[in-house]
Order: C-alpha cells, then sequence, then structure tokens
C-alpha cells in the first residue's frame, strides 16, 4: 500500500536494536519557528491546518523537506487537543489553546459527546494515510495523543494554567469522578492510537505534558494506570486487527521516568533535567531526549557543545542501542531552522558508533 521505507532507524532504536548513529526528530517539528509553516497561517486557522488533510500533510513534510537526510522520523501535524474537540468541546487557538466552555462541575462531563470519537477524527487518518505516501519511505511517520491527565486539565482548566488549581481541585474533592472522566479518555486515546495505525502510523507517542504537577502519589492514582492501559489496549488491539504492534514512546514531562517506564512503553522520553544516566531508569528501556531546547538560542558553539555532552551521556548507558536524540521539550517559535540544522548535524556527528566499538 505504501512506498518501501528506506530509513528505519528509528524504528530499530525504539525497538532497543543496534544503531549506527542515534535517530534524531524533535518535538513540534512541524510549527512556527518555520518561515514557510508561517506563511501558511497567514491565511488558514491553526484547527484548519489540522483538519484539512492536505494542509496537514502540507505542514508535516516542511521540515522533512528542509531537512533532507538530518530528520530520522515525522511526525503527524496535529494538536492533543483533537480529543477533547470530537468530544463537542470548543477549543480555539489564539495563540494558545483556549476552550470556550470549559468543564466546571461533575455534572458537565454528561454533555461530552463519547461515543462515535474515532469517527470523527477520521481527517487525522485521512492526513496519516496521505502524508505515509507523499513521505515515499523517505522516513517513518509517528502518530500520536495527548495523556488522560493532560487532557482532563486542558477541559477543566479551559486553556494553559502554571497552577491546575481547577483540574487538581477535581482530584481531590471529586475522585471517583475524576477517575470515571480519565478512563472515558483513555477509551477515546486507544481507539485514536489504533485507528492511526490502521492509517498508516509506524510509531505512537503519547504526550503527558502535566504530569510533573501531580505528586508522586498523584500521579500514581490519576495519570500512570491510564497510560499504562493505553499501551495495554492499543497493542491488544493491534493484535486483534491483525496489523503491526507498532513501538510506543511515553513523555510524561515532569514525572519519574523510572516510574514511568513502570507503564511499559517501549521508550521514555525524558526531558532537560532528567540524567540519562541516572541508574534508576530500567536498562531495559529505550531513551527519547533531551537537550534543554533553549540550547538552541546560544549559537553554534554552544550547540555542538551541549549535543557533544548530551551524546556522551547518553551512550555511557545506550551505547548502541535503545536512544532516540530529541530536545526535552518542543521547539520555540524563535528558533533559527538554520540552529536547528546544526543540532540535527551535530546529533549526526557525535551520536555515531566508531566501528571498533562495535
Amino acid at each position: 500500500m505504501f512506498p518501501p521505507l528506506k530509513n528505519d532507524l528509528v524504528l530499530r532504536a525504539a525497538s532497543g536494536q543496534h544503531t549506527e548513529r542515534a535517530p534524531v526528530w524533535v518535538m513540534r517539528q512541524a510549527g512556527r519557528y518555520l518561515p514557510e509553516f508561517r506563511e501558511l497561517r497567514k491565511t488558514h486557522d491553526f484547527f484548519q491546518l489540522c483538519q484539512d488533510p492536505e494542509l496537514a500533510t502540507q505542514v508535516t513534510l516542511q521540515p522533512i523537506d528542509r531537512y533532507p537526510d538530518l530528520v530520522d522520523a515525522a511526525i503527524i501535524f496535529s494538536d492533543i487537543l483533537v480529543i477533547p474537540q470530537a468530544m463537542g468541546m470548543e477549543v480555539l487557538m489564539n495563540p494558545g489553546p483556549v476552550f470556550t466552555k470549559p468543564l466546571n462541575v461533575p455534572e458537565d462531563v454528561q454533555d461530552l459527546q463519547t461515543d462515535r470519537v474515532k469517527e470523527r477524527l477520521q481527517y487525522v487518518y485521512d492526513a496519516i494515510t496521505l502524508t505515509r505516501t507523499r513521505l515515499a519511505g523517505r522516513v517513518p511517520l509517528i502518530g500520536f495523543c495527548g495523556a488522560p491527565w493532560t487532557l482532563m486539565s486542558y477541559m477543566i482548566e479551559g486553556g494553559s494554567n502554571k497552577t491546575l488549581q481547577k483540574s487538581k481541585t477535581w482530584l481531590f474533592k471529586y475522585p471517583a469522578q475524576s477517575k470515571a472522566l480519565l478512563q472515558r479518555l483513555t477509551t477515546a486515546c486507544i481507539d485514536f492510537l489504533v485507528g492511526q495505525v490502521q492509517a498508516g502510523a509506524q510509531l505512537l507517542q503519547v504526550f503527558d505534558s502535566n504530569a510533573g504537577d501531580l505528586s508522586p502519589h498523584d500521579f500514581d492514582q490519576f495519570s500512570l494506570p491510564y497510560v499504562a492501559q493505553i499501551a495495554d489496549g492499543v497493542r491488544a488491539q493491534l493484535r486483534e486487527l491483525g496489523l503491526p504492534v507498532v513501538p510506543m514512546i511515553l513523555f510524561a514531562k515532569g514525572a519519574s521516568p523510572a516510574v514511568a517506564a513502570t507503564a511499559t512503553y517501549d521508550v521514555i522520553g525524558l526531558q532537560w533535567t532528567v540524567d540519562p544516566r541516572d541508574n534508576s531508569i530500567p536498562q531495559d528501556v529505550a531513551l527519547q531526549g533531551n537537550m534543554d531546547p533553549v540550547v538552541l538560542y546560544g549559537g553554534q558553539d554552544a550547540i555542538e557543545r551541549e549535543v557533544k555532552r548530551m551524546c556522551a551521556e547518553f551512550r555511557a548507558v545506550r551505547h548502541t542501542t535503545g536512544w532516540i536524540a530529541n530536545l526535552g521539550h518542543g521547539i520555540t517559535p524563535g528558533v533559527d531552522p538554520e540552529d536547528l540544522k546544526w543540532f540535527f548535524e551535530c546529533v549526526h556527528k557525535y551520536s555515531k558508533v566508531e566501528t571498533n566499538h562495535l
């Protein structure tokens, strides 16, 4: 159905296999730092770019076309909040996400349209299929979703909020109702991710961007069980459907990577505050990350120095296997695309495994 894959580095690394260098991509690599993306945004609303498969494909391919032979994966252009949208919530991007009618009390949950969520997200699957075809096998395509706790917090806060006071209050005041909502979101995430693999995604990432806002106890109660269910549920459905059981990445920003690893994902994403040499991280899980995104503003000498250090740290614990180079969070809008190119080039140079070490 799709052209044969020419570069499988990221799939091999995610599966714990040997790679001759670290595969590299960056979160939000299709986005506002690119002038070609900003040009499209002049005439198209953010969610229009997500919901039009042709436009979503164009945006997904922009970094692949700009950095040929440097980027080892594409990630479909979409947003974690498409699931709340598919449940009937209105979300605007102005410039960050704004819910016009957030959830205020548990009774509001009954207004969510939790049936046929997978079908309402058909535009994402169409974009994935079109992108796989247009990639022509250059690199694998990553699908993704937001984790249930992160989605719930946005749905209650009504947008980004540093304290998460409203959503965390739900956890303490309405724990049973909170868990019921998290379970609904978990079911939607499983179906959504399976649909993405059916459409052509070759790797999946779950973003729990607000994981670090929970205490370790609350992470164990309100996040970990649900992201673990997603990993188990996606794999079970893929097996039932006779589809490839693709590698899965969990990026639980701010949570203990050792604890996150118990959710049994193939890869654990590390933010820049984590030392990959931390011996509490199990050896049987692959790692992704984790340069501080702000280094990209520091000039090429700083980028080279930090990439060289990062590569040495990861290679100390994942010598020839199990590491995907990335930033420790998403790239930010003010980065010069040439500096990102230099980051990619430095990863190629310093992560390369010398033949006498094989």
